[in-house]
């Protein structure tokens, strides 16, 4: 049998990990203990035989305390290789999110991220870099020229308790000035079935007008830029914004729950 080609993106991202690990003066052992894998997992990424997952970078860099350095050589590997011969689902929505000039978002349960202030955040990561990493996502929304961002949400994450009354209240506040923005829009789904509609997503159009859409799951998430993937979920935002409130109606909507629930 020949040997196994490597691809050149693995093996330097591999490096990465190596050299940071050296620096950090564990062996394989001791940063497989910390991360929670076996030492010969850690052995194939670092040889680069194995492209692990985003999620994993991110505990790289927590266990070898390397801020995000691993997760930014992670999101370059994925940007050089995208375009080869991986599913479009590997695309990075990270950077598509950061370089886009249109978002529009669906949330059901919980304020979108972009929108979540630093204590209503922090409630929901529980996790330091987790939370550096979200504060981080949201200077998209200071970025000149500032993209249009339009957002969805069920009328229920106006109710769903978050960190207390005093948190609901700042959060909610900082929704209405966010949606006095003159590029950003809020609307309020109302409480009801609306067809289709199964899961949270984001939708990124690029500077050049292709799209990328963002889904949830259960374990994660899923990007894709797949021409039926975007159309669904486009087709879907078209619903929601139908049945939702209007961008005043539910700045309205939301000033009332403020006064009679949370304050």
């Amino acid at each position: 049998m020949g040997a196994i080609k490597i691809k050149p993106e693995f093996l330097s991202f591999g490096a990465e990990v190596k050299r940071l690990r050296l620096a950090a003066g564990l062996s394989q052992q001791q940063l497989a203990d910390l991360v929670h894998v076996t030492r010969s997992y850690v052995a194939q990424v670092e040889s680069g035989r194995t492209r692990c997952r985003r999620d994993f970078a991110l505990r790289l860099d927590r266990a070898l305390k390397s801020g995000v350095a691993l997760v930014v050589a992670w999101d370059e590997l994925l940007e050089s290789i995208k375009s080869d011969k991986y599913p479009e689902f590997f695309a990075n929505f990270p950077k598509a999110e950061q370089s886009a000039t249109m978002l529009r978002a669906y949330e059901e349960r919980v304020v979108h991220g972009l929108f979540q202030i630093e204590a209503y955040a922090r409630i929901l990561l529980n996790d330091d870099d987790a939370l550096k990493n979200r504060l981080r996502r949201q200077e998209v929304l200071n970025r000149n020229p500032v993209p249009a961002v339009t957002v969805v949400m069920d009328e229920t994450v106006l109710y769903r308790e978050v960190g207390g009354k005093e948190v609901m209240k700042e959060q909610l506040e900082f929704l209405i000035q966010l949606s006095e923005r003159e590029k950003t829009n809020i609307q309020i789904a109302p409480i009801q079935y609306i067809r289709n509609v199964w899961a949270t997503f984001v939708i990124a159009t690029l500077p050049d007008l292709r799209q990328v859409v963002y889904t949830a799951k259960a374990y994660g998430g899923e990007t894709s830029s797949a021409p039926d993937d975007v159309a669904l979920v486009n087709e879907t935002m078209s619903a929601l914004q139908a049945e939702a409130l209007n961008v005043k109606d539910s700045r309205a909507l939301i000033r009332r729950v403020i006064d009679e629930k949370w304050s």
